[in-house]
Formats: C-alpha cells, structure tokens, sequence
C-alpha cells in the first residue's frame, strides 16, 4: 500500500478530512468544519419535490435520468429524474398500478428498483436484474396490491456495479403508499436526506476503490437538495415528517433540538401508535415516520449526531460519521386552535409473527477479508462475492422463515432484503410486549447478529439481499434469492 492511499484511508478514518481538498484542480464544495456546520446561506426555506398522484387506480409516470440538476442552489452535472433531485415523489394507494417509463439518458447503464415495495420481482416489475442502456428506454409496471401497507418508501437505480455511484450522483426519489382513512395529522412533510461530493466546477467526485472500501461519504449533506434549509412550523401543530436516509454509506442518528420524536415506525412497513424517542437511528435506505408536536417558538437545529460504524480491519480505526446540522427548525406563532390531529393506527395494525411458527431457519453470514489484490477487501456472504447466476437461498412461498443474520467483519452493515419484509425478532427478545418492528433494513452490528421472520407468502420470483452500504454491495456483498 502506497503512501497516498495510507493517507487519504487515515483520513477517512479519523475523520480529519474536513479541510477543502483539491480534486481535478478545484476544490470540492461546502465540506464540513469541525462544528458539523457548512459554510452555507441558511435562509432558504425547504422545498419539497413535486408529488405525482395516482389517479382512478393508476398512476402513468416518464422518469428521465439524466446530468444537470440544481444542488445547494447551484446549477451542477449532478443526477437526476426530470431535472431534479431528489426526483420527483410518486404517491400511489392500495390496489392501484405504478407504471414507469425509464428513459436514460446517462452515460452508462442503469435500471430502476422500488425500495422496500411488496410487488413482483420478475419481467418489468421490481427486476434488478435487467439493465437499460444509454439511450434506451424501458417500461416497468408495479402492481401494488389492495393490502399493501401504506408508508413511506423509495426509488434508485439498482444495476450491479454502478448503484452507488449513480445514487452518490442524485438519482432517488420518493415513494408513498397512502390511503384515504389512514390517521392524519397538520402537515405532512417528506424529507429526503442525502450526501455527495461536487468539485469547485459542479461535477460529482468519482470514489476510488479504497474510498468505497469504507463506505463513501459525502462532503455535502443535503435535505431536499439544499443545505441546511430553513423548516418554518406552526406553534401549536403536529407535524408527520417521512424522513429517508438515501446516502450511500452514512448513518443518520437524527435529533431535534428542544423537541421528542413521535415515532410512529420504520420503512413503511409498520406504523403504530407514537412512541416517544430522542433520537431515531437510520441506516442507508431505512426512512423513519416520525411525528413532530411543535411547542414553544424559537429556532432548533435539526442534527444528525456523530456515529461510528465500526472498524476497517488490519489498518485499524473506525469510520466515525461527524455531527451535522441538517436544517434550522423555525417554530412561529400559530394564531390558531388546537393541534388538528387524529393519530391512532387502529385497524392497521401490523401482524406480528413472534409466536408464529417457523417452517425453516437459516443463518446467512456477512463477510469481508483481505484480498482483491493491492490491499483491496472483498466482501460477500458467507465467504463468497456475488454471482448473479447462482441462487444462494431457495425459498418456498407460503412459509414463514426465520433468518439469523451475523457479520464476521468488524464494521457496522445494513442488511436489506428485496420483495419480502422482515420483523426484527432478536436482539429485541421475543417476548417483548411492544408493537412488531417490521423493517427492509436491519443493522447487523459488527461482530454481532440479528434474527428475523420472513413471510414468504407470495410473489414467486428472483431477486437479492444485500448490504445497504452501497459500495459494499458493488463490491459484491450481495446475494441471490428465490422464491418458488
């Protein structure tokens, strides 16, 4: 290992990287002091992307992917769908169909996947297996069916080799599964969280192989596009607020200055009546509902907290993610009456498999060693990098499975399974009263372990698992499933 790389991974690892640094002759933007805060005009106040709505049962949508979008109020080559990133948020009910036409216009191939949807993973639907090249255009079609759980979810590109480097970009958006009768509250807010690195003249900062061993982070941290946005609340009001954590690597342990969360649950899987925390840990790709009860006026912070993921094996350290503010929380008088909210998930109650029983249990390892020559890690499971022709794990539908997921690495990974949720069984004991805790991505603590149940009762097909941080998953942490 060369003296350059020794230095940019000790960097990396300490977290002293946060002077201006050169990139192709120019400097990247906005990186981060020690205070966590960007050198960046704070008054602006957060804007939500457009939202298209289903309409008498389906909703018809053209995604162009594409360079040139507006990041932190400047023109850049960054990614996006139709102009902007994130892209533009889908909203879809129970029963209805997504259809999706994919025109890509980026340099290289892609595809599209649905974050943590329970549709199909065969022909145009959720297949990750297909790949669109530059210039082509490709229909997909979601059937979303009538019991659906409603919440928040996602969409990205899924093309092995190339997601983090297209998601790093600015290609993601969100999605909603709504319903007319689900409990409601003042306003309802998406928050779609994200981070890149742009040089001085707006172009994205390729990683190398040694920065996506880590797990990348980016310079620039983003709330809708835009640094440090202002949030302007009613006092007197309750707010949801669908937060999504779309970085490619970085952890997010949110807090509100002043305020406690209502959480209300995790990756739109299982919403229940608000528990009340300080702060709410997310993965790459988990999205948190939240409720936000605005009370006395004045301007809060809204922070992501320093988090370490762990270790990076023989050249020691740990990735330590530092403290950010996300966006200023501005709190105005109301000048109106009580809070306008019903908040019960009564009748959309969750099931819950904790005394279910069990057709099969299985042990899946994640795994990381030295190899890939130049002191490169190669990761996988169980031993083994991702081969898109073999099946790893042969499900049978109508069953019920219970997975026991460890990592041997000395690293924090989020685990993410396609098409078919998972109810966190253990470390939670599994006698624990308290609601299901459905999630799409586990965080399997390094050298430690989780157990979930799997309800494989539907939708046959081939599709994968992975590790959430992204450049993990390229680098062949991956695995396929099937169901039959």
């Amino acid at each position: 290992m060369n003296g350059e790389v020794s230095r940019r991974q000790a960097l990396a690892v300490t977290g002293l990287g946060v002077a201006a640094t050169i990139v192709g002759g120019t400097g990247t933007w906005r990186t981060f002091g020690s205070s966590g805060r960007a050198a960046a005009d704070t008054t602006e106040a957060l804007r939500e992307p457009e939202v298209l709505r289903s309409f008498g049962g389906a909703l018809d949508v053209t995604l162009r992917a594409a360079p040139g979008v507006t990041i932190a109020g400047r023109a850049t080559q960054a990614l996006g769908y139709n102009g902007i990133s994130p892209g533009p948020t889908l909203s879809v009910r129970p029963g209805d169909v997504l259809r999706v036409r994919l025109q890509n216009d980026l340099a290289a191939a892609t595809n599209l996947h649905t974050h943590g949807l329970h549709v199909s993973p065969e022909g145009n639907s959720d297949n990750v297996f297909r790949s669109i090249a530059p210039g082509a255009i490709a229909d997909y079609e979601y059937e979303i069916r009538g019991d659906h759980p409603t919440g928040t979810f996602w969409y990205h590109p899924h093309r092995h080799g190339s997601v983090a480097d297209q998601v790093f970009g600015g290609l993601f958006g969100a999605l909603l599964v709504t319903r007319a009768d689900e409990p409601s509250a003042d306003r309802d807010r998406v928050l779609v969280v994200a981070d890149t690195t742009l040089t001085g003249s707006g172009e994205v900062v390729r990683m190398s192989h040694d920065d996506a061993m880590f797990g990348r982070e980016g310079k620039l941290l983003l709330v809708n596009g835009q640094s440090q946005p202002r949030i302007e609340v009613a006092a007197g009001t309750v707010e949801r607020w669908r937060v999504l954590n779309t970085c490619v690597s970085r952890f997010l342990e949110l807090r509100l200055d002043g305020h406690t969360w209502g959480l209300l649950g995790y990756d739109g899987q299982a919403l229940h009546d608000p528990v009340d925390r300080e702060s709410v840990l997310l993965a790459p790709g988990n999205r948190v509902d939240v409720l936000v009860s605005a009370g006395d006026t004045g301007i809060f912070s809204l922070r992501t907290l320093e988090h370490d993921r762990g270790g990076v094996g023989m050249m020691g350290g740990s990735v330590a993610s530092p403290e950010v503010t996300l966006a200023s929380v501005l709190v105005t008088r109301s000048g109106g009456g009580p809070a306008n909210v019903a908040w019960s998930s009564s009748g959309f109650a969750a099931p819950d498999l904790r005394s279910a029983a069990v057709d099969r249990s299985r042990s899946i390892s994640m795994t990381g060693g030295m190899g890939m020559g130049m002191g490169g890690m190669e990761f996988g499971f169980d031993g083994r990098s991702f081969d898109p022709a073999r099946v790893d794990q042969q499900l049978t539908l109508g069953t019920v499975e219970e997975w026991t997921i460890t990592n041997e690495t000395m690293m924090d990974h989020p685990f993410h399974l396609h098409v078919w949720p998972m109810q966190l069984v253990s470390p939670r004991d599994s006698s624990t009263v308290g609601p299901p805790d459905w999630r799409d991505v586990v965080i399997v603590p390094a050298h430690g372990q989780v157990t979930v149940r799997v309800p494989v009762r539907d939708l046959g097909g081939r599709t994968v698992y992975h590790c959430h941080i992204l450049d993990h998953e390229d680098l062949g942490m991956m695995g396929v499933v099937e169901a039959r």
